[in-house]
């Protein structure tokens, strides 16, 4: 039988399209929309006129996430409660040895840079994300996006400061980080409420994303001592079937809670100076029924 060599070029790139398409996104149904769309778009095309397999695909993929990010837009504005993105599995394993490459794709889907990247234009996502996070070159950017080089740069320029100018430097050592989960679920679960007070920074932010189908804070709690009494009230209720585990989390330590063998929610923090400065809680079910690794 024939291999089918558009098939086969096609699957080399889906990591690298998906990859984009979610981190233009949040969103794995999002992005493995897109990037269906974008195979739908190569079947179709005459191949013969494509010199750069891999720069076409992007290019497709980047302009149908611009799109789709438009349109999203909207919808959030009617999101309820807090939005954040898609928690994603990212135990890279030995595909990625090399220490310097695994922080870099640790940060860019970190929840800390994917919250920040939503306040960004989809043009300056999509700048910041093929720049930042993949490093293609501008000239190349420019092409994918049909601008001039200069108005590219600009537009890194204008996303960069944008994302320096509203993001913690969370610390990204996984054993600190481990290390400060580890005492944040033993307080939590415990109902020690000074043992929180202890780790949470005075200036500290819950954030919950539940999209109105769970029960979690419609608004973002802050302080550390309303986050830690919320964390106490939370740990005196009882859940059927409770089972709690470590799992890597958009390129950090964090807690998965199934509740009668579902996920239930999803727990990740963000440290810095040696305290946490923000807690992360993803409890809409539909953001949870996937868990997939990308």
């Amino acid at each position: 039988m024939a291999t089918d060599t558009s098939t086969d070029v096609f699957e080399a790139h889906r990591p690298v399209l998906t990859g984009v398409a979610y981190r233009m996104l949040g969103r794995v149904a999002d992005a493995e929309d897109v990037v269906q769309e974008a195979w739908l778009r190569w079947s179709a095309e005459d191949r013969g006129e494509v010199r750069e397999p891999r720069a076409y695909l992007v290019r497709i993929t980047t302009r149908l996430a611009i799109d789709r990010l438009r349109l999203a837009s909207a919808r959030r504005e009617s999101y309820v409660g807090p939005w954040l993105p898609e928690p994603i599995v990212t135990d890279y394993g030995s595909t990625v040895p090399d220490t310097a490459e695994r922080a870099v794709l640790a940060e860019s889907v970190s929840l800390a840079l994917l919250v920040v990247l939503e306040s960004l234009s989809p043009l300056e996502r999509a700048v910041f994300v093929l720049r930042e996070a993949f490093g293609f070159p501008y000239a190349e950017i420019a092409v994918t996006l049909d601008r001039s080089e200069a108005a590219v740069r600009q537009l890194a320029g204008r996303a960069r400061r944008h994302v320096e100018e509203r993001k913690s430097r969370y610390e990204v050592d996984p054993v600190q980080q481990r290390d400060f989960t580890e005492r944040f679920l033993a307080a939590a679960a415990g109902g020690d409420l000074e043992g929180l007070l202890g780790l949470l920074a005075p200036d500290a932010r819950l954030v919950g994303d539940s999209g109105g189908k769970a029960k979690a804070p419609l608004r973002v709690i802050e302080g550390a001592d309303k986050i830690g009494r919320f964390l106490v009230a939370i740990a005196q209720q009882e859940v059927p079937d409770q089972e709690l585990e470590f799992i890597e989390v958009n390129g950090g330590p964090g807690l998965l809670l199934r509740s009668a063998g579902k996920p239930d929610s999803v727990f990740q923090l963000a440290i810095a100076d040696g305290r946490i400065r923000t807690v992360y809680i993803v409890r809409n079910p539909d953001k949870l029924t996937g868990l997939t690794g990308l």
